[in-house]
């Protein structure tokens, strides 16, 4: 089972849907059984609650990441255009934009963002994709981000 969020919606996340199979790129092969437990990840099948749980804290990781040139942090800015969890092994891969192409963190973000998603327990292996289409505008933002550069 993948679970698959798309979030390039501005609305806020009560309203984004979640939906099952889709996965933008095929994920790492599954840790044996040894490397699970040398990693503190479970090798049993994670409920539906911890697939939230995990979900959960992925987002909460993602909200302690700021944009470097904004006071706002990249969940909230609406860079973080789709999360796909693979719960049997634990994998996160995310697609990913910046406020613009000439950004000058480019090159090294996604890496961060990438390091901050394995600093969450439960979490094998992640992957960001920065991708350009469709293109980042001030719509993607939350009401909170618009609220914190006084857009509102």
């Amino acid at each position: 089972m993948s679970v698959f969020r798309w979030l390039n919606n501005p609305e806020p996340e009560s309203q984004l849907g979640l939906t099952e199979g889709a996965s933008p790129a095929e994920p790492p092969p599954p840790a044996s059984s040894s490397q699970a437990a040398a990693s503190g990840t479970h090798s049993t099948p994670l409920s539906e609650q911890d697939v939230q749980d995990l979900e959960e804290r992925i987002i909460a990781a993602l909200k302690t990441v700021y944009d470097p040139e904004i006071p706002v942090n990249i969940y909230d800015l609406g860079l973080i255009y789709g999360l796909n969890l693979e719960p049997q092994i634990a994998h996160v891969e995310i697609e990913m934009t910046l406020t613009a192409p000439g950004c000058p963190v480019a090159q090294t973000f996604p890496g961060e963002v990438e390091r901050r998603v394995m600093e969450v327990p439960g979490v094998n292996s992640a992957h960001v994709e920065l991708v350009w289409d469709p293109p980042w505008t001030r719509e993607r933002m939350t009401e909170a981000a618009m609220l914190t550069l006084g857009m509102l």
